[in-house]
């Protein structure tokens, strides 16, 4: 008796008069739109621009749907250039097919050139997107659900994924949604490098590397699980091969980097903190002038004194009783003054009078 399963899409294109709309095309957009809309909030967290991470976007995304098609093409090249096979079918990137490998290869050096027009460091680009990334590919995975392909052994567990499709060799059953385990890492890979950025302040490329180091670990064991076709080396697939490849190289990055460059870089776009300096200051100065078209009236008026507090009627009558009993400079005050003095001595000796008269004489 079947008591609970993920069920599979009865199909995965809507067609819109001419125009098939394919929901692995929709997973894919959405993806890169979370991407850069969190790339860019921790962009400008960090003293970039708002608007930089989707210039740079612009350069990244179709290199990296170009990387993510040659690395599928070229590690299931059977699949389009074996005999019975048609070679256009490499071009049909809607209908699914694209390495995370290359991708990100192919996506970094998109990124890189954006970067360099820009007039920004890549390892801090890299770090402000990263999170955006794997988020991208935890929303990306759907699109293989959609499409009902990548799952894994046939199962009975109560989340199992039911396949409906014959098409291309598949076995209708229940099987391991690995593309949910997937989607699931990524989301919990974002969620790590946000943590561990904001706990120890990386820099310099960390915050991406530890993006690649905690993917690979759940790419392993996922891809271990998978049943589609796969080239295999040592009795591994190939892309556990590079998830461990991968890996060891994002380790041994975050180590040597955290040596040689510790701590987080200071400026991440050059002029961007200045520009912003310049805009908060010119809104402060608007703000005072608002109230009687003086700038800065209104802080002037309402700025407290050392002690802490506004001057009121009692302590401006203080400082002008103050003021007026000053003494004068002219002879004639200085007179009076000497004989109060004297008058209100109490030193027998004479001494506290002629210092309080020669006090008051120098005054």
């Amino acid at each position: 008796m079947e008591l609970a399963y993920i069920p599979s899409p009865s199909r995965g294109v809507l067609p819109l008069g001419p125009i098939p709309l394919r929901a692995y095309a929709f997973c894919i957009i959405i993806g890169v739109f979370v991407a850069v809309w969190l790339g860019n909030k921790r962009w400008v967290a960090r003293g970039g621009r708002a608007g930089t991470v989707a210039d740079i976007a612009v350069w990244a995304v179709p290199f990296g749907l170009v990387g993510g098609r040659l690395y599928h093409v070229i590690t299931d090249y059977e699949l389009y250039f074996s005999d019975g096979r048609d070679w256009v079918d490499a071009f049909k990137v809607w209908e699914g097919g694209l390495g995370i490998w290359g991708a990100i290869a192919l996506g970094a050096l998109g990124a890189w050139i954006g970067a360099r027009r820009r007039g920004v460091p890549m390892p801090a680009y890299a770090d402000a997107v990263a999170p955006g990334i794997a988020l991208a590919q935890a929303i990306g995975r759907w699109g293989n659900w959609f499409n009902q392909e990548l799952y894994g052994k046939a199962t009975d567990v109560p989340w199992a994924l039911h396949i409906t499709s014959s098409a291309g060799g598949r076995v209708p059953g229940y099987y391991h949604p690995t593309f949910l385990y997937e989607s699931l890492w990524c989301v919990g890979v974002a969620l790590l490098v946000i943590w561990a950025d904001r706990r120890f302040t990386l820099g310099h490329g960390r915050a991406f590397a530890l993006y690649v180091a905690a993917y690979c670990v759940g790419r392993a064991w996922i891809e271990y699980m998978r049943v589609d076709d796969a080239h295999h080396i040592l009795g591994l697939r190939l892309n556990d091969w590079t998830a461990l490849v991968v890996f060891l190289l994002a380790v041994t990055y975050i180590v040597v980097s955290a040596k040689k460059r510790p701590g987080r870089e200071a400026v991440v776009e050059p002029g961007a903190a200045e520009e912003a300096a310049a805009a908060e200051a010119a809104g402060g100065a608007k703000g005072g002038a608002d109230a009687d078209g003086v700038p800065g009236a209104v802080d002037a008026a309402e700025t407290p004194d050392k002690a802490g507090t506004k001057p009121g009627p009692e302590s401006e009558s203080k400082v002008e009783s103050k003021t007026n009993s000053e003494p004068e400079t002219d002879s004639g005050a200085g007179d009076e003054a000497r004989a109060a003095a004297e008058e209100e001595t109490t030193d027998q000796t004479g001494t506290g009078t002629k210092d309080a008269a020669e006090s008051a004489k120098q005054g």
